[in-house]
This record gives structure tokens, C-alpha cells and sequence, in this order.
């Protein structure tokens, strides 16, 4: 049995730098909509009616099965919430 070691836990998850880059942008989504939820002490059926979407997607989100959600939906979410977006764009080293 070979190990691989890996510099980052997104690699050693996703396959491709691509794949790696996506997680990491719905991985941050996820946290602010969390943290957005808790801070408006929204119950999950009352963030579902927000967002409108089911109770049971929300509970998804707030337990981070980050495969269950689309960047696209991600960030509609967030502008949603009236959460500012920004993306960082930068030559890797």
C-alpha cells in the first residue's frame, strides 16, 4: 500500500486544479451563509421561506455538504442575503 502526501486537504479531495478552486469558493460560500443564518437567528424553515428553497436544502447547507450546492446557486444566496461577493484572481506561484 503507497501513501500520497498532499501540501493542501483540497487535493488530496478533488482530482483537478480546477475541481480544487471550485470547493474552495462553495466551501467559503457555505461558511458566510452559515454564519449570515446564525447571525440573523434564522430557524431553518425561516431561511428556507428567505431563500426559497426547502427546509431540508438548508439543513444541507448548514451541515456543509458542499456537493449538494452549485456556485451559481451559491452566490445567488448570498446576493440574496445581501452578502457582497468578491473574487480574487491571482497567478499561482
Amino acid at each position: 500500500m503507497s501513501s500520497k502526501r498532499f501540501t493542501k486537504v483540497w487535493d488530496a479531495i478533488e482530482d483537478t486544479p480546477a475541481e480544487v478552486e471550485n470547493m474552495k469558493l462553495r466551501s467559503a460560500l457555505i461558511m458566510a451563509l452559515k454564519e449570515w443564518i446564525i447571525s440573523k437567528s434564522l430557524s431553518q424553515r425561516q431561511a428556507a421561506k428567505f431563500f426559497g428553497i426547502t427546509q431540508p436544502r438548508i439543513s444541507d447547507l448548514l451541515r456543509g455538504k458542499i456537493n449538494l450546492f452549485s456556485l451559481d446557486t451559491l452566490v445567488s444566496m448570498a446576493t440574496a442575503a445581501g452578502l457582497n461577493v468578491e473574487l480574487l484572481i491571482m497567478e499561482t506561484a
